[in-house]
């Protein structure tokens, strides 16, 4: 029997990563109040 979560570290990548999240305005704010790190790991 197969394991439901199968990761796939693109699929993911496309999803959550940080070209996913330029095009919503989260960055921006996040640039506009001068952020050192845009994306907090």
């Amino acid at each position: 029997m197969k394991r439901t979560f199968q990761p796939n570290n693109r699929k993911k990548a496309k999803k959550h990563g940080f070209f996913a999240r330029k095009g919503t305005d989260i960055l921006k704010s996040r640039r506009d109040k001068g952020r050192k790190n845009l994306i907090n790991k």
